[in-house]
C-alpha cells in the first residue's frame, strides 16, 4: 500500500503543478493587464530600523497587526528561530509565557502544554488539547509537529481555547505554522550549513522562481543528522540469583533478538531527519489566486531515552555506582521510521472589494513504524530483594525478580487524513464577519505489541499485540464570529462554534495478555516445561527467535481476540465574545470570554472486573471504559502598546480559566476483584485485589489564574532587548478519588510519608483505593513562574559588514509531574527551579550575502528533568534536557 500512495499523492503533485503551468500560459496576460497590484503586495515596507516593526498575524483569520488583535498570541519569524537553533516545534519549549514543549519519547509524538492545559493520549485514540496547524490547516496527530520547522513566514502560538476560528475545537490553545510562499521578487535562493557537537550537519536549501506574471514556485530542502549523547552499550546481562532459580550459564538472560551492534549515529538521542516542500501560487485572474503545496517529512532517527536520575539517588541504597549521567545499557536499539505526506491546495476569491472566499483542502498520510527498548537497562542498577522460594505462589506470594526486560513496537500503522475548510469573510460598513464551514477525517490503522520478555513468578514471557485496522475519527463544524465597530474606537466581538465529532472502532482486536505460565507466545519455537517440576527452565534470552510474536498469525495461540468495535458521538457548542478599545495609534486594551472543549472517547473493549468476580461477588460487565469531553471557560483582560517612539513594544494578558472534566490517561483503578484464591492480598502484592489498566478519565475541575507580559525593545541604535514573564497558580479541586500508591514500600524504607490506607468503606466506588487529598494542587509540568530575558547589539564595521552578537536567559520555577505534586526526598517527581543560557555571535556581510555564526546553546550545561517517575524499584529515571550543544552556521542568498 506504501508505493500506490506515494505515487497517488506525488501525482496529485505534479497534476497541480501541471494544472498551474498550464493555466498560467493563459492567466499571464490577465496578470499583466492588472499593473503592478502584485508586486505592490509583495514590495518591502521601508520602517525606520531603531523602531519595533509591524508583525502581522494570522489569528483572527484576517492579516492583523499583531498589536491590535485582541488575542495572547506570540509570534516568531524565521529569523528568530534560526537564531535559536529551531529545528522542530520543541525547541521552542520556554520561548512563551506559559508554554512547555515536549518530545514525550511516546509513538514519536510532541506534547503541548499551554496554560497547564495538555493531552496525555499519543496514541490512534486521543486528540491533542492544543491543535496544531501547518499554514491554518489543522493536523490532527501530534506527530506531525516533529516535523521540521524550515522556510517559515513565522510561527503563531495562541494561548486559551480556540472555540471558534481554528480548525478542530482545543481547549487549550493552537500553533499555527506558517510557510513562506512563493513570491515574484524575483529568481533567489538561500542556502545554510550548521556544523555542531555530537557530528551535528544540517543543510538548508531554499530557490524562488518566478515563472511568469501569474506563477511563482518555492522549493525547499531541509536536512539534520546528530549523533545521539546517550552513552549507550550493548545489554547482555545475566542475572545472579540461585535463590530465585537464576543459576548463571554463561547466556544473556536479556532478550537477544533485536540486540546488534550500533555507532553513536544510531544511539538513542540522536537526529536523522529530512523534509522537502515544493510550493506554487498561481494568479487566475485579478480576483482569484490559487495555491498548492507538496511536502515530505521522514524521521529515521532512534528515538528519545529517559536515564537514570543519580542525583535523586545519592545517599541512598539506590545511589549510581559507576554510572554516568547518559549512561544506558540497550538490548533493544531504537528506530523510528516515519515518513509523513502532507499535500495542501487551496484557492481565494476576492468576489468584490468587500467580500471574499476561501477554501482549503488537506490530504496528509503518515506511516510510521518503530520500536523502543523500555527499560534501557536501568533495572541492573536496582537492588533487589528475594520474597520467598522460587517459585513459591503460597499465599499469592509472587517474589521479585532481578531482571526486568521489556519494549514496544508499533509493528506498522498508517494515519491518513483530510482536511476541508471553506471561509466566507465580509465587510459591511463597522461590521465584518468570517463564517465557514470545516471537516475533518481520519481513517487510523495500527499493530502495536507490548512486550514483557521476563515477567514473575515463571519467568514467561507477558505480550499484547493491539489489531487496530479501521479507527475513524470524524469532526465537522459550522463557525462564524463578527467584529462590529459601533463607535469609532470600540469593537465588540461574537463567535460561536457547532462541533460535532464521533469515533468509530471497525473489526479492532486485542490479542494475548500477561497470562501466568502460558506458551502462545513462543508459538511452539521454545518449550519452558512445567513450573515446579523436574527439567523447568526459563527461557535465556538466546532462545526467543524472530518467529515468536510480532504478528496477528503468532497471536492467534493465545485464543480468540477481544473484538473492539464501537461508536460514539459528541456535539458541543462553543462560543466567544470581546470587547476592544483603541485608546490610540499605538495602543489597546481588551477583554473577552470564550469557551472551547474537546471530544470525549474509549479505550478497548475489556470486562470491568477483568474476568473475576466483582468485590460485591457479582460477574463483571463489559465496558468500553468511555470518558467524557473536557471544557474550559477563559477570562481574560489584555492591553498591547507601543511606547517610547515606537521603540517598546508591550503586551500584558490577565486571565482566568475555568477547567472542567480534564482527560488523563494512564494506568487508572477500575474495580476491586475478589482473587482467585480467595484470599486476602500478601503484604507485597497489596492491590491482588484490584484492576487497574490503561485507560483515560476525567478529574472534576481546576482552576486556572494568570499573567502573562511579553516585551520587544530598541533602546539604542543597534541594541535590541526582548523577554517575557508568566504566572499561573493551577489548583485542582473536586479530584476526591485519587489513589496514592507511589512507591509504598520505598517511602517506607526510606522514613517517607506512608501510603494512605487501602479504602474499605461503603462507597464501592472508591473500594482498593488509596485515597488522598489533592485539592488546590498544581497540575504537572506547569511552574508557577517563568521568565526569559534576550539582549542583541549590531555593530557596523567597514565596508558594510555588521557582528551581532546575542545572548539569552530562560528560568523556570519549580515544576511537578504528578498530581500527587510529589516532594519526598529521593524519589520526589519534580524538577527544582532551573536557568538556562544560549549565546551567538554573527558576522554579516553587506546585504546579507553571505554570514556566518558562532553558537551555544544550554551554556551552563543544565541537567534538568522534563519529566521523572520512579519505575523500578526505588531510583528514578527521568528525561533531561539536552546537554550543551555547539557550533557554527555558515550561509549565503543568491
Amino acid at each position: 500500500m506504501l508505493e500506490p500512495t506515494r505515487r497517488t499523492l506525488m501525482s496529485l503533485a505534479v497534476a497541480s503543478a501541471c494544472g498551474f503551468m498550464t493555466i498560467a500560459a493563459n492567466a499571464q496576460n490577465d496578470s499583466a493587464n492588472t499593473g503592478t497590484a502584485a508586486d505592490a503586495a509583495t514590495a518591502p515596507v521601508i520602517t525606520n530600523p531603531d523602531q519595533i516593526p509591524e508583525v502581522k498575524v494570522t489569528a483572527t483569520r484576517y492579516s492583523t497587526s499583531l498589536l491590535r488583535t485582541p488575542l495572547a498570541v506570540t509570534a516568531l519569524s524565521q529569523d528568530q528561530l534560526t537564531r535559536k537553533g529551531a529545528t522542530s516545534l520543541r525547541d521552542l519549549s520556554g520561548e512563551m509565557p506559559n508554554v512547555v514543549i515536549e518530545n514525550t519519547g511516546l509513538d514519536s509524538a510532541v506534547q503541548i502544554t499551554i496554560r497547564g492545559i495538555t493531552s496525555t493520549n499519543f496514541t490512534e485514540t486521543g486528540d491533542p488539547a492544543v491543535g496544531f496547524h501547518v499554514d491554518g490547516m489543522y493536523s490532527p496527530r501530534p506527530q506531525g509537529a516533529q516535523a521540521l520547522m524550515f522556510d517559515l513566514d513565522q510561527v503563531e502560538v495562541l494561548r486559551g481555547p480556540q472555540g471558534t476560528l481554528f480548525g478542530r475545537n482545543s481547549t487549550g490553545g493552537s500553533i499555527n505554522v506558517i510557510p513562506a510562499k512563493p513570491d515574484w521578487t524575483g529568481n533567489y535562493g538561500k542556502a545554510d550549513l550548521d556544523l555542531g557537537n555530537y557530528n551535528k550537519k544540517q543543510l538548508s536549501l531554499v530557490q524562488n522562481v518566478v515563472v511568469n506574471d501569474a506563477l511563482a514556485l518555492r522549493a525547499t530542502f531541509m536536512k539534520v543528522k546528530r549523533d545521539g549523547y546517550a552513552n549507550q552499550s550493548r545489554d547482555v546481562t545475566e542475572a545472579n540469583a540461585p535463590a530465585l532459580g537464576w543459576v548463571p550459564n554463561g547466556k544473556p538472560d536479556v532478550d537477544q533478538r533485536f540486540n546488534r551492534p550500533v555507532g553513536p549515529s544510531e544511539y538513542y538521542t540522536n537526529q536523522n531527519e529530512w523534509a522537502g516542500r515544493l510550493s506554487a501560487q498561481l494568479k487566475v485572474n485579478k480576483d482569484v489566486t490559487a495555491k498548492a503545496s507538496y511536502e515530505e517529512f521522514q524521521d529515521s532517527s532512534a528515538g528519545g531515552a529517559a536515564f537514570r536520575d543519580c542525583d535523586a539517588g545519592a545517599g541512598t541504597r539506590y545511589a549510581c555506582t559507576d554510572q554516568g549521567k547518559w549512561d544506558i545499557n540497550v538490548n533493544v536499539p531504537g528506530h523510528v521510521d516515519m515518513k509523513i505526506r502532507t499535500l495542501r491546495t487551496g484557492v481565494n476569491w476576492n468576489i468584490n472589494d468587500h467580500t471574499n472566499f476561501d477554501y482549503t483542502f488537506q490530504v496528509a498520510d503518515q506511516r510510521r513504524s518503530e520500536i523502543t527498548d523500555d527499560d534501557k537497562g536501568l533495572q541492573n542498577a536496582a537492588p533487589f530483594q528475594v520474597n520467598g522460594q522460587y517459585p513459591n505462589m503460597a499465599g499469592g506470594n509472587w517474589g521479585t525478580w532481578p531482571l526486568t526486560d521489556s519494549f514496544h513496537r508499533t509493528l506498522d500503522s498508517r494515519y491518513l487524513s483530510t482536511v476541508h475548510e471553506a471561509q466566507l469573510k465580509q465587510q459591511l460598513g463597522n461590521l465584518q464577519y468570517v463564517g465557514g464551514l470545516f471537516w475533518m477525517h481520519e481513517r487510523n490503522n495500527i499493530d502495536y505489541e507490548i512486550t514483557n520478555t521476563i515477567q514473575k513468578p515463571y519467568g514467561d514471557v507477558g505480550s499484547v499485540l493491539y489489531h487496530q485496522p479501521n479507527r475513524q475519527v470524524d469532526a465537522k463544524a459550522a463557525f462564524a464570529q463578527a467584529d462590529w465597530k459601533f463607535i469609532p474606537t470600540w469593537t465588540a466581538t461574537v463567535g460561536a462554534r457547532y462541533s460535532l465529532d464521533s469515533k468509530e472502532d471497525k473489526g479492532g482486536e486485542v490479542y494475548g495478555a500477561n497470562w501466568i505460565g502460558d506458551p502462545a507466545y513462543y508459538n511452539g519455537l521454545y518449550s519452558q516445561g512445567t513450573p515446579g517440576t523436574p527439567g523447568f527452565h526459563v527461557h535465556d534470552g538466546t532462545d526467543l527467535t524472530p518467529g515468536m510474536g510480532g504478528s496477528v498469525a503468532a497471536y492467534h495461540l493465545y485464543g480468540a481476540p477481544t473484538s473492539n468495535d464501537h461508536k460514539q458521538d459528541w456535539k458541543k457548542v462553543t462560543w466567544r465574545l470581546g470587547l476592544q478599545k483603541q485608546l490610540d495609534n499605538n495602543k489597546m486594551v481588551y477583554a473577552s470570554v470564550s469557551t472551547g472543549y474537546k471530544a470525549g472517547g474509549f479505550a478497548d473493549k475489556t470486562d470491568s472486573c477483568n474476568y473475576h468476580k466483582c468485590a460485591d461477588g457479582k460477574p463483571g460487565v463489559v465496558t468500553f471504559l468511555p470518558y467524557d469531553p473536557e471544557t474550559v471557560t477563559n477570562y481574560e483582560l489584555g492591553f498591547k502598546g507601543k511606547f517610547l517612539d515606537n521603540t517598546l513594544s508591550l503586551s500584558a494578558t490577565a486571565f482566568f480559566m475555568k477547567y472542567k472534566g480534564m482527560q488523563l490517561t494512564g494506568t487508572y483503578f477500575v474495580n476491586q476483584i475478589i482473587p482467585d484464591n480467595g484470599l486476602p492480598c500478601p503484604a507485597d502484592q497489596p492491590k491482588c485485589d484490584v484492576y487497574e489498566t490503561w485507560r483515560t478519565i476525567n478529574v472534576g475541575k481546576v482552576n486556572i489564574p494568570g499573567l502573562e507580559l511579553e516585551w520587544d525593545y530598541k533602546p539604542w541604535r543597534g541594541g535590541r532587548v526582548g523577554g517575557g514573564f508568566a504566572y499561573i497558580n493551577t489548583s485542582v479541586h473536586n479530584f476526591n478519588s485519587y489513589s496514592d500508591d507511589y512507591q509504598c514500600d520505598v517511602r517506607t524504607e526510606l522514613g517517607l510519608p506512608a501510603c494512605p490506607a487501602v479504602y474499605n468503606g461503603s462507597d464501592k466506588a472508591l473500594l482498593g483505593r488509596r485515597l488522598a487529598n489533592i485539592e488546590g494542587n498544581h497540575l504537572p509540568n506547569t511552574p508557577k513562574y517563568q521568565f526569559n530575558l534576550s539582549f542583541s547589539q549590531e555593530f557596523g564595521l567597514e565596508n558594510g559588514y555588521k557582528v551581532i552578537p546575542y545572548v539569552k536567559v530562560n528560568w523556570r520555577d519549580k515544576a511537578y509531574f504528578d498530581l500527587l505534586n510529589s516532594d519526598y526526598a529521593h524519589i520526589g517527581r519534580n524538577q527544582k527551579a532551573y536557568a538556562m543560557g544560549d549565546a551567538s555571535v554573527r558576522l554579516e556581510a553587506p546585504d546579507d550575502k553571505w554570514h556566518a555564526e558562532l553558537y551555544v546553546r544550554n551554556i551552563s550545561d543544565s541537567h534538568a528533568k522534563t519529566s521523572g517517575d520512579s519505575t523500578y524499584g526505588g531510583f528514578m529515571r527521568a528525561t533531561f534536557v539536552e546537554p550543551r550543544m555547539f557550533g557554527v552556521r555558515v550561509g549565503g542568498n543568491f
